[in-house]
């Protein structure tokens, strides 16, 4: 029977050396061997050249690198790079890589499928099958990284966890990666350039803020009315708003980071007076910004992006009332790598 061989890089630097040691060999092999994994980002022991053959074999016999694979690229017109990324286990994630004009963000998944039931994303349709781990997270960055030089001649400068998944449904693999993301010893990027968006998990955001983490925080908000949000992201009717609230008050005293919410307007769903008013109301209890997101429809059309009016009076309002606000316009769209477009049609 064939023993199952173990992922190398779910070993911690200190259980590599001991590996080595408990084989008869040096305990700094495991510091070459970790530094090939992660900042190195070998995919075989056979990269490892600076270790000797018969090393590389004892690795090969013992462990595995469970590397992605990036199956599909698709390019859009405005220079946006989707990745579909084949798993070691046969399933595939998007990521994608989003230049601007004086930096590169990596949109990484952090599940495959969705743990959540968003009615008007396309990933909440897969359901999710498996959490992704910490090397797979880190790896999505890595193959950006190289995308971003390779065409846009300059290193990754951002992360967004905005790809597929709820990140805080997969949150000890999730901060692992992130560690390996910010680590000296890893692609040492600084956490300051890497935001973690969620749909809003209370218990998941306290659990942050005790952490202590340094990267910021989004939240997916589309409406600070409990009926409009709960009709359409229903999992609202088990996490509502005042749940919501109260875990980032919690954040905001323990971490003074300012919150960003990711808000779509939709046609006939949250585009009046009354759904801004609130808005308004859910921003000032603690130090925040509005993201207004335009809308790339998905296959059926329920959901369809307000009217520009409707964009100027959420402006207008939220800018008299002192809140920074943003209108981002989406990037990717003719290739389906734009947000809530993510769904493996591939």
């Amino acid at each position: 029977m064939e023993v199952k061989k173990k992922d190398i890089r779910a070993l911690t630097k200190e259980q590599l050396r001991a590996f080595f040691v408990s084989e008869g060999d040096k305990a700094f092999r495991g510091n070459q061997v970790y530094e090939w994994l992660w900042s190195k980002s070998a995919h075989t022991f056979e990269d490892m050249t600076n270790i000797s053959k018969d090393t590389r074999q004892k690795l090969q016999d013992n462990f595995v690198i469970n590397h992605i694979k990036v199956d599909q690229i698709q390019k859009s017109a405005d220079g946006t790079i989707k990745n579909a990324v084949r798993l070691h286990d046969g399933l595939i994630v998007e990521s994608v890589l989003i230049p601007v004009k004086n930096r590169t963000t990596a949109c990484v998944s952090s599940q495959v499928g969705c743990s959540l039931d968003c009615r008007f994303c396309a990933t909440a349709r897969l359901k999710r099958m498996r959490n992704l781990n910490p090397d797979e997270i880190y790896d999505q960055v890595v193959a950006i990284d190289k995308e971003s030089r390779l065409y846009h001649n300059r290193p990754l400068s951002n992360i967004v966890f905005m790809g597929m998944g709820e990140p805080l449904m997969n949150y000890n693999n999730v901060l692992k990666a992130i560690e390996k993301i910010t680590s000296p010893e890893g692609l040492a990027m600084s956490p300051k350039r890497i935001v973690v968006s969620t749909s809003g998990v209370p218990k998941m955001i306290k659990k942050m803020a005790d952490d202590e983490v340094k990267f910021k925080l989004a939240v997916s908000l589309h409406s600070a009315i409990d009926e409009i949000r709960t009709s359409i992201m229903p999992f609202n009717a088990t996490f509502p708003l005042k749940d919501l609230r109260e875990a980032l008050e919690y954040w905001y005293a323990k971490t003074k980071n300012r919150i960003t919410y990711e808000y779509v307007v939709w046609d006939g769903i949250n585009d009046t007076k009354k759904d801004v008013d609130a808005l308004i109301k859910f921003c000032k209890f603690a130090p925040s910004k509005v993201n207004l997101i335009e809308y790339n429809p998905i296959d059926d059309g329920e959901f369809q992006q307000a009217n520009s009016k409707a964009i100027d009076m959420y402006v207008e309002m939220l800018e008299a009332h002192h809140i920074t606000v943003t209108v981002r316009r989406s990037r990717g769209k003719d290739i389906d790598a734009a947000c809530g477009q993510l769904a493996n049609k591939s």
